[in-house]
């Protein structure tokens, strides 16, 4: 893997755990998925045990083992492997970002602690320090997701002074819909040469437009390939391009949302595009269903993403 000083940046798959129809880890497909992100989609850098991998529903063992397994396939073919740690003990949040340096990740992140939340930046900032600290050498990266976490402080307020306090702090992944709180992260913090992950897919393009580095999510899993036609469009300012790609991806994901859109479905969409199983989600998520997969399947093929029967299968205008 890369040199932990290289910046996360480009496209960031958000890793789905593979598990067996009982719900144990399927470790022995990690390095099929690995070679499959590298040359299928075109992604080289990954988010580990996050909300799309179920972290939090995985034991703190568990959670060790997944890393150590994507750390281990993803030697000399991924350019960055970056290790959630979050957890809602400190000593546990501790425990996993020490593990993640003995194991040589190239880098950490954390979201809020999100049973008894931080009421403050301060509070947080001080929750994130004791967490850094613990993997001193390693890249670190807080993982802003209010919708899930409840804590709503923003992050533009977060970053103000925040690399004083914890030296190590990298970037964010900034997985909310607020691009004005995003943009004046970016505004107010480019001179310091944060990695500015975003986290939201449908959006990628506004995003990129208000100066997102990089990208993490679960569809660059299987839109990864897509994705990153849209993101060599945006370098070479051909933008009409690149909006014709963020509407194809967009049409899909809004059809899916339609459906109920989770991880449940992205290990669904995952095993019907790669060809790996991903295997049913923990508890107390629900395995998706039949009808929900057949749908994906026709939408994943009318998008070209997946091999066509017919012409008429083939949505043109969406994809070209």
């Amino acid at each position: 893997m890369a040199s932990p000083k290289k910046k996360l940046q480009g496209l960031v798959a958000a890793t789905l755990t593979p598990m067996t129809e009982n719900g144990e880890i399927n470790f022995s497909v990690i390095g099929r998925y690995v070679d499959y992100l590298v040359e299928e989609q075109g992604v080289k850098s990954i988010f580990v045990n996050g909300t799309t991998g179920e972290g939090l529903s995985l034991s703190i063992a568990e959670r060790r083992r997944v890393a150590e397994e994507w750390v281990t396939r993803g030697r000399n073919k991924l350019d960055q492997v970056v290790i959630h740690v979050g957890a809602l003990s400190l000593k546990e949040s501790q425990e996993l970002a020490k593990h993640a340096a003995e194991i040589r990740a190239d880098g950490i992140a954390v979201i809020a602690p999100f049973f008894l939340k931080p009421w403050n930046k301060d509070v947080l900032t001080d929750f994130l320090k004791e967490v850094a600290a613990a993997a001193p050498a390693l890249p670190f990266y807080y993982y802003h997701i209010p919708a899930l976490t409840g804590v709503k402080i923003r992050a533009e307020e977060l970053l103000d002074g925040i690399q004083e306090k914890i030296p190590t702090f990298q970037g964010l992944k900034f997985s909310d819909t607020d691009l004005l709180d995003f943009g004046q992260c970016v505004d107010q913090h480019r001179q310091r040469q944060f990695a500015f992950l975003f986290g939201v897919d449908e959006q990628l393009l506004s995003a990129l437009v208000m100066g997102a580095t990089g990208a993490v999510g679960s569809t660059y899993n299987y839109l990864g390939k897509k994705t990153n036609q849209m993101l060599e469009a945006f370098e070479k300012k051909d933008f009409s391009s690149a909006l014709n790609y963020q509407f194809c991806i967009q049409r899909f994901i809004n059809f899916v949302v339609k459906l109920g859109f989770g991880v449940s479905q992205n290990k669904a969409i995952m095993t019907l595009v790669s060809g790996i199983p991903m295997g049913p989600p923990r508890l107390p998520l629900q395995k998706a269903s039949r009808e929900f997969t057949d749908n994906a399947e026709a939408k994943l093929k009318s998008l070209d993403v997946l091999p066509f029967t017919s012409l008429e299968d083939r949505d043109v205008e969406a994809c070209s």
